[in-house]
């Protein structure tokens, strides 16, 4: 597998340190699970930030202040690899996407939402679009990662394919098309729902539950 579509540095110093959301840390885990060169990067940064942390004056600590103890993604990682990880999350990791219940969202889309924790903020799911099948134009309200799993699409961008990762920020608005043989299949994570720019998507957005 040939990855030409990485995860920014903003996005693995996060990781490293242990401070990502987790719909986001979801993404991040699956893609580094497939992916030597952000693993590698993330090794940097987990030791750059150890060295940092080293090189920190002692501080005396409450009883109660909380200590985080983290290497290079083993939290994030652990996370989605444990035994309570989501069966439709599981099933399209391992391959199995006729295993996941999907929901029609829309002509040619089609979607299922990934529980998070009750504390958890963001959005995870799968999406599934038809081949040539063109999504909505949309911006993002912060960040967002999307892990193809199955086929590509193409947007302003560029195009991702098997193993790619799109990470995007709350400046970018993008229009993607699933590619026209394969279609596409993908794990998408955003700190926020997608806010998209024209009108009709805008008032279909609540009833196909994106």
């Amino acid at each position: 597998m040939k990855i030409n579509h990485h995860l920014d540095d903003s996005t693995l110093m996060s990781c490293a340190a242990g401070s990502q959301p987790e719909a986001l840390a979801a993404v991040v885990s699956s893609h580094l699970s497939v992916c030597p060169r952000c693993r590698a990067e993330l090794k940097k940064h987990a030791l750059i930030g150890e060295a940092l942390f080293e090189s920190l004056k002692p501080e005396p600590v409450t009883r109660d202040a909380p200590v985080v103890a983290m290497r290079a993604g083993e939290a994030t990682l652990a996370k989605i690899e444990s035994p309570e990880m989501p069966s439709a999350l599981k099933a399209a990791l391992d391959g199995r996407f006729d295993d996941v219940p999907w929901r029609r969202a829309a002509p040619g889309v089609w979607h299922c939402p990934i529980p998070l924790s009750a504390d958890a903020k963001g959005d995870l799911r799968l999406l599934k679009v038809s081949p040539g099948t063109r999504l909505p134009e949309h911006g993002h309200g912060g960040t967002e990662l999307t892990l193809i799993l199955d086929g590509a699409y193409s947007d302003e961008f560029g195009t991702y394919r098997k193993g790619d990762v799109a990470d995007m920020g709350d400046d970018v608005e993008h229009r993607p098309i699933a590619d026209e043989k394969l279609g596409c299949i993908c794990l998408a994570a955003s700190d926020e729902k997608p806010r998209f720019t024209g009108m009709f998507a805008r008032l279909l957005q609540p009833l196909a539950g994106l």
